[in-house]
């Protein structure tokens, strides 16, 4: 149940607190009152988008919140537990607008908007005002007996065989594709193939080649920088190797002399040894270096022919080993391609036959829970002033030369939402067969029958809240009167909150309020008052005649009042 709404800085509104009750709640006000404002902001605390126009003028933001008192519902404790909201006895919807965006809370964790829509999707359902023009709108009439408790299993259970058929059929034209375009380009692959296989890529090798260049390309050097190394350590006539001997045995002299020099002895023989051991060294690499012009220009062939690929194919030498391998695995697919489309026909086959018990199931599905909802409706609309009405769901094959699926010998396109053509056919008039609703129903017929549908919806769904915005447009007179009963009985499974200009709908209201708008610090704003019950019978005697009001008028607005007690 709904039991307060606060509005804050949205639109004509600078601040509103109200609370609801159980049952039937009524709404009036003249026309510009605010009804709409108040309407327009449960809508975006149930998910809607918010427009930063709807921000009060001079405020920084608008505020709107509503609490429900809505019991350990599990359905609901489960989506909170999805989203990590804490739930409790009483769930608090709350959204705030600023010109920088909207942000959306349930129970003052922030929430993503299609959060709260789901949310607000299982606790109320917003008649508005011209809602009741879906009806006029045949793709409407098939969500109707989709939403249906024994139609939405089939449903789903079609949609999933209507995308496995739809993926299969997609990946097809897309093997189709790749074989047009593989035997456009076939002759280059093959012939890339060829040349890149020829020139016997392995993995590193521009890396080998640069050092072993390197090293042939400066051989001479390094032959002439040893002969100086050694040639300097121990081949010339003064060498590096004869002068630290002579220096070793005159530093021996002086250490008999002077012990302070005995601890450079050492030293002097390590450098000794280091020295030998370098020029050791350089006498075995210069041994080793290699003289061959020849080897120098293979190598230096097999570099040009590396960097010419690399420039032609815009990739290493390593990415062009992996690029033919992908070109063989592609060459390799084009020799099977006829084995892989007869491959994907089978499964396509396999899917369909699939798709053709799904879309018999739904089918079926769909005429017997039409059958179910047209009964009930036909009794709604009795009850509605319809005397004689006549209210079917008419579900015929959708077919078509294109159609996945061949039903009876006859090819049903399937789409998405089914392989049917749902509508409502309605006659209100005795002898005449029912015709499409969409192009018979006048508006006063259209409103009565959207309220049909809602009292069957809150009924099977137990839906807690119902909010009706005029919902008795077109309509007047004893069958106004009729269609207040049916909400005020309506009103015992469930709470409802609806807006009206009727007297004969606002005088079964158990509770009433009015919407008004007035100056306050020389700006308009709208208020709401609750009503008590002398408030309640002149503001019903107002909706029957006008602000003057007469003993008669009152009397009749007792009256009326009077029998709505009754029920």
């Amino acid at each position: 149940m709904l039991t307060s709404l606060y509005i804050k800085d949205f639109a004509l509104i600078d601040e509103l607190e109200t609370t609801f009750d159980s049952g039937l709640n009524i709404m009036t006000g003249e026309t510009g009152a605010g009804k709409s404002i108040i309407i327009g902001a449960l809508n975006i605390l149930l998910g809607e988008r918010a427009q930063t126009e709807s921000i009060r003028q001079g405020a920084n933001k608008a505020i709107a919140e509503v609490v429900l008192h809505t019991g350990k519902d599990d359905k609901l404790h489960a989506l909170f537990q999805e989203y990590g909201v804490e739930p409790a006895e009483e769930t608090i919807l709350r959204r705030e607008v600023r010109q920088s965006g909207s942000r959306a809370f349930i129970n003052d964790t922030p929430v993503q908007l299609s959060v709260l829509r789901q949310v607000g999707e299982l606790l109320v359902d917003l008649h508005g005002q011209h809602d009741h023009q879906l009806l006029l709108n045949e793709e409407h009439h098939r969500d109707v007996i989709d939403e249906r408790e024994n139609v939405m299993p089939h449903m789903m259970a079609y949609k999933a065989a209507w995308e496995e058929v739809s993926r299969l059929r997609q990946e097809r034209k897309q093997l189709e594709k790749r074989e047009r375009e593989l035997q456009e380009k076939q002759e280059l692959y093959r012939f890339q193939v060829k040349e890149i296989r020829a020139a016997n890529l392995k993995e590193d090798e521009a890396e080998t080649l640069e050092r072993e260049i390197h090293l042939l390309d400066s051989s001479e050097a390094l032959n002439e920088t040893a002969g100086s190394i050694l040639q300097a350590g121990k081949e010339a006539d003064v060498n590096a190797l004869d002068l630290l001997r002579a220096m070793q045995q005159s530093l021996s002299e002086m250490a008999r002399l002077e012990p302070e020099f005995e601890s450079y002895i050492q030293e002097l023989e390590t450098a000794r040894i280091s020295v030998e051991e370098l020029l050791r060294f350089t006498e075995q690499y210069q041994n080793n270096i290699e003289f061959n012009p020849r080897q120098l220009e293979t190598l230096r062939q097999r570099q040009a022919e590396l960097r010419r690929l690399e420039k032609k194919y815009g990739k290493s030498p390593e990415e062009l080993i992996g690029y033919q391998q992908e070109l063989e695995q592609t060459l390799s697919l084009a020799d099977n391609y006829e084995l892989e489309l007869e491959k994907l026909d089978g499964l396509i086959r396999k899917a369909q036959q699939e798709l053709v018990r799904k879309a018999a199931n739904l089918h079926e599905a769909r005429i017997k829970e039409g059958e179910r909802l047209s009964r009930a409706i036909e009794e709604e609309l009795m009850r509605l002033g319809f005397n004689h009405a006549q209210f079917a769901v008419n579900v015929e094959w959708r077919y078509e030369s294109s159609g996945w699926i061949n039903i009876e010998g006859r090819p049903v396109g399937c789409l998405p939402e089914g392989p049917d053509i749902v509508r409502f056919f309605i006659s209100t008039n005795k002898g005449e067969a029912p015709k499409p609703m969409s192009k018979t129903a006048s508006g006063g017929e259209m409103s009565r029958i959207m309220l049909a549908l809602k009292s069957i919806l809150a009924r099977e769904q137990r839906l807690p809240v119902m909010i009706f915005d005029e919902i008795d447009t077109g309509i007047s007179g004893p069958i106004a009167l009729q269609v207040g009963k049916t909400m005020r009985e309506l009103a015992a499974s469930c709470q409802i909150i609806a807006i009206t200009h009727l007297p004969q709908i606002a005088s079964m209201g158990h509770s009433h309020f009015v919407v008004k708008k007035q100056e306050s610090n020389g700006r308009t704003v709208t208020r709401i008052d609750r009503l008590d019950a002398e408030e309640h019978i002149h503001e019903v005697a107002k909706l029957m005649s006008g602000p003057e009001l007469t003993e008669a008028v009152i009397s009749s607005a007792k009256e009326l009042i009077g029998k709505a007690e009754g029920i």
